[in-house]
């Protein structure tokens, strides 16, 4: 039996949980006061009939963050009215989503990333049939992850590098040739913890 991918969603949105950010592993890392961070938002899509997430590759030609496996999205607009409007329009010009296809279910907390963002993740369903148009400027590739690959605590690895001169610790949840870590594994993370 299929599992009701949007009831195990909306039930995990409905757990308390609290903001996530890069420096959750790093307890040695003193955050400025008074920092004011930009506004972004990201769109944790799930097909509604398999489960699977859809997540992109950035195109290597990107001054930020080339390569790195990330969710649809980026920075609030001024002319986006809300968190889950950035992350819609983000992805309709990403990844080629229509608006239309998509059910919101939620948000998670928000996370702070290294970069100075404080991006709101925006978690959804995908109805019907959605063949996927990279960006080519921004997306190299768009590929799909299991449900239970992402929903599962035990999943997450810890890993390190250096990074501004210190150790700097992330979760990471590897999948086939796919290295996904950084902000997008802390944000599945989160899910997975209420998921599970």
């Amino acid at each position: 039996m299929t599992p009701d991918y949007k009831a195990i969603l909306e039930g995990a949105l409905a757990r308390t949980g609290s903001a996530s950010s890069d420096f959750d592993l790093n307890k040695d890392v003193t955050l400025p006061a008074g920092r004011v961070l930009k506004p972004a938002a990201v769109l944790a899509a799930f097909r509604a009939d398999t489960g699977a997430l859809v997540l992109t590759k950035r195109s290597a030609r990107l001054k930020h963050h080339p390569g790195q496996i990330a969710f649809a999205g980026g920075k609030q607009d001024a002319t986006d009215p809300t968190p889950t409007a950035a992350a819609l329009r983000e992805a309709h010009e990403e990844i080629g989503l229509p608006i239309d296809q998509v059910e919101v279910l939620g948000t998670l907390p928000s996370h702070e990333t290294v970069t100075g963002y404080d991006i709101t993740p925006v978690v959804a369903l995908i109805h019907g049939a959605f063949l996927p148009v990279p960006e080519a400027g921004e997306v190299s590739e768009v590929f799909e992850v299991p449900f239970a690959h992402v929903t599962n605590p035990t999943n997450f690895i810890i890993e390190g590098r250096r990074w501004q001169g210190r150790k700097r610790r992330y979760y990471a949840v590897p999948y086939g040739p796919f290295y996904i870590w950084g902000a997008t594994a802390r944000i599945l993370r989160a899910l997975a913890e209420r998921v599970g």
